[in-house]
C-alpha cells in the first residue's frame, strides 16, 4: 500500500509559516527545501513553498505517496486514469519524485525513497 508521507504547500512566508507549524502543531523543522522549509510530525512531511510568481496561488500545491515500486505503482495510477507527468531517477539510490495528475487534475508525487521528516512504516512501540 502506497504510504501518504508528504504535503506542499505555497506560502507567502515559508519562514512565518514554518513558525506558526512550530507553535500551533508542534512540529518540527525537517531541513530546508529549494525555496522552503520542511516541517515534520515524525511520520508526515510538509514543505512550506515560497510562492514564485503570478500564476501560482496560495494554498495545497501537490501530495506524495511513498511506494515501494515505481514501476509497478505508476502502472496501477495510470490504469486508474492518472497521468505521467515528469521525473526520474538519474541513479539506483538518488532521492527522486515522479510527477503525476490524477483525473481531476490534481498534481501528486510518487518516490521510493521519502522525504526529510517523513517516515515511510510506523512502528509501535
Amino acid at each position: 500500500m502506497a504510504k501518504l508521507r508528504h504535503v506542499a504547500l505555497i506560502v507567502e512566508d515559508p519562514e512565518a509559516s514554518a513558525r506558526f507549524f512550530e507553535q500551533a502543531f508542534d512540529m518540527k523543522r525537517a531541513g530546508k527545501a529549494r525555496r522552503g522549509i520542511y516541517m515534520s510530525d515524525g511520520i508526515v512531511n510538509v514543505a512550506l513553498l515560497k510562492k514564485e510568481g503570478d500564476k501560482e496561488k496560495v494554498g495545497i500545491y501537490h501530495f506524495g505517496m511513498w511506494v515501494d515500486d515505481l514501476d509497478a505503482s505508476e502502472k496501477k495510477v495510470v490504469k486508474a486514469g492518472g497521468e505521467y507527468l515528469a521525473g526520474r531517477p538519474t541513479s539506483p539510490n538518488s532521492f527522486y519524485e515522479a510527477k503525476y495528475r490524477d483525473p481531476n487534475g490534481i498534481v501528486f508525487d510518487l518516490t521510493h525513497s521519502g522525504w526529510a521528516g517523513a517516515v515511510k512504516d510506523v512502528v509501535a512501540k
